[in-house]
């Protein structure tokens, strides 16, 4: 599939081995009244407050605080989180295991653009489904935006996670579903797949040679 064989392998965490549904989100806030979500945030653009909170440059109550300007009066906080966290929803048991399995193959990385309310949330999905919070049981490092101050699709953290890790771009793989940071991934010199929708990431052909 490739010319060169791959020694590591970077996952992207939501859409690829978290399953997530961005339009329960947007539900969410328009049931507070929030009749524009979608025109602010969406999988493919975002508006500047995302793209910060993504990288760390806002904290959590000031995030929760701007999105309560913009509900009606009488919104609360925790309807904010809880709108905020409804995308999040299961960890499939079997990818997880298979994600074990891989280890004795590949350096296994997890790079993904989220935020402090969502990792939480990711954590207590986690546990729903294998009674821990530890994501970085199934990986060499994990890196989230929000703690290295750069997102996805910039090449430059995807340099970053290479040059930390000693690893050969062209020996590395990066899988994402979404096709802007597939593209950022191939600037900075490594191979990338686009998983598709619906496309279980573990039956791309790249898992069955």
């Amino acid at each position: 599939m490739f010319d060169t064989p791959k020694e590591a392998i970077i996952f992207d965490l939501g859409g690829v081995l978290l399953n997530l549904d961005y339009d329960l989100t947007e539900k969410a806030f328009i049931s507070l009244g929030m009749k524009d979500f979608s025109a602010s945030y969406s999988q493919l653009q975002q508006t500047q407050l995302f793209d910060r909170f993504e990288r760390g440059e806002v904290s959590s109550f000031h995030f929760i605080n701007q999105l309560l300007d913009r509900l009606p009066a009488g919104s609360n906080g925790n309807q904010v989180v809880h709108a905020w966290d409804a995308m999040i929803l299961d960890f499939p048991a079997e990818r997880l295991e298979k994600l074990e399995k891989l280890s004795s193959r590949y350096r296994l990385f997890l790079l993904s653009n989220t935020n402090d309310l969502h990792i939480d949330a990711v954590r207590r999905s986690l546990n729903k489904t294998v009674g821990h919070r530890e994501l970085e049981r199934y990986f060499e490092k994990t890196y989230f935006s929000s703690a290295i101050g750069m997102r996805k699709p910039n090449p430059e953290i995807f340099e970053f996670v290479c040059r930390e890790n000693q690893l050969d771009p062209s020996k590395t793989l990066f899988i994402d579903d979404s096709p802007q940071h597939v593209e950022g991934a191939k600037k900075a010199g490594l191979d990338a797949l686009l998983l598709g929708k619906n496309e279980e990431v573990f039956d791309l052909p790249f898992f069955r040679t």
